[in-house]
């Protein structure tokens, strides 16, 4: 397992607009009271969130997601995730900005129950 604490400390200092966004929602446990993590090593991957109590990934994808490669690499990628017991969740970075109450709410609907 590769140490990526340095990239991801540079990927939260560039967030994007989408992800400062959601995070806004997601710090400080407050949303549902669950704590999440942004830009989080797991293995050999940074997810964008992550909430460790619930084993939950939240993914925001930009255009770039579109292209072939990036496809591939994100469906690898999802599967190694899975196999380590995560629900991920993905969301364009447009639905972010036009309906981040449709937002919330998939994403309370993926928090599994006790």
């Amino acid at each position: 397992m590769r140490n990526l604490t340095h990239l991801a400390r540079r990927i939260r200092k560039e967030s994007t607009e989408e992800e400062k966004l959601l995070w806004s929602y997601l710090r400080r446990k407050s949303l549902f009271g669950f704590k999440f993590r942004r830009q989080e090593q797991i293995g050999d991957y940074i997810v964008d969130f992550v909430c460790y109590e619930k084993k939950l990934i939240i993914e925001l994808d930009g255009g770039h997601h579109n292209q072939d490669e990036t496809k591939i690499n994100d469906v690898r990628r999802q599967k190694w995730l899975v196999s380590q017991g995560f629900n991920v969740i993905r969301f364009w970075n447009s639905e972010v900005m036009k309906n981040i109450g449709g937002v919330l709410q998939k994403i309370k609907q993926n928090i599994p129950s006790p």
